[in-house]
């Protein structure tokens, strides 16, 4: 058996987020050895993912419960590092036979919506997010979205929606890494200044680190406290995080891995396949 395709780690719930972020990623390449993925902004989207579940207790836990906090992920290409979350909390099992779908499906854990289509996802966030006040829920609905799809109008409607309907237990986050499938997002339709945009729409504007989890974590504890406007989390990250030759190029943004090019990466997020990785 070749030395790099070791057994997936088990979930373990107490697990520092750096730790999980990393065996995300480490899974997300697995995924890319064995079929096409979007890699680019699968990692670059991991840790926001991870502080979302251990921010929510974990989305999962008890989907009849119709207070449990709501997961859209709006930029759904980058199911994969779903996938590799998920499985990292023991809510999936990636050894499952494929083939894995490459958008969000109903009645997978952790997903609320399929989603696939961009621009769609904050409407329904907002949607989720005005059913659970008009019944007088308390329950908090997170909607995750790239940078690239604000290019969309239809997010904008949505963003002027949650405003006036003061949905404060509605937090989007951007992740705000500057590149899409076509280039960088400031050549092809340049949205600068983010932060002032959404806070004209009457947004809370939370602008933070996308790598750093305690920052992260600060920012979504900041974000539940109800100020009567909904909250963006403007998360700045890393196309292709952790893999040097897949930083911040429109190249990677999807692909499939070939051994040698797998066993790189695996190398460059501090593992080399030896046993000492998972």
């Amino acid at each position: 058996m070749d030395a790099t395709r070791e057994a997936v780690p088990p979930g373990a719930p107490g697990r520092p987020p750096a730790e999980l972020a990393l065996g995300a990623r480490r899974q997300i390449l697995r995924f890319a050895r064995d079929q096409q993925v979007h890699l680019g902004s699968s990692l670059s989207v991991v840790d926001l993912l991870v502080a979302v579940l251990r921010e929510s207790g974990g989305l999962a836990a008890d989907r009849a419960d119709p207070d449990r906090p709501r997961l859209v992920l709006s930029k759904g290409h980058a199911v994969w590092a779903l996938y590799a979350v998920l499985a990292e909390h023991g809510l999936l099992d990636p050894e499952r036979p494929g083939p894995w779908a490459g958008h969000p499906t109903d009645g997978l854990p952790g997903v609320d919506a399929a989603t696939g289509a961009l621009g769609h996802g904050l409407s329904i966030g907002a949607g989720l997010a005005e059913a659970a006040r008009l019944r007088g829920s308390d329950r908090r609905t997170y909607v995750v979205l790239g940078d690239g799809e604000l290019n969309e109008g239809s997010v904008w409607e949505a963003v002027m929606f949650a405003a006036h309907r003061r949905l404060d237990r509605l937090v989007a986050l951007v992740d705000v890494n500057g590149m899409q499938q076509e280039g960088a997002t400031a050549d092809l339709l340049d949205l600068r200044p983010l932060d002032e945009k959404w806070r004209a729409f009457g947004w809370r504007v939370l602008p933070v680190d996308g790598h750093d989890h305690p920052a992260l974590r600060a920012a979504l504890s900041e974000a539940a406290e109800p100020t009567g406007r909904p909250t963006v989390l403007l998360a700045h990250t890393v196309k292709g995080k952790g893999v040097p030759f897949m930083e911040h190029s429109a190249h990677w943004h999807t692909g499939t891995l070939d051994q040698a090019q797998f066993a790189a990466a695996l190398a460059a997020l501090g593992t080399d396949g030896t046993g000492n990785d998972d």
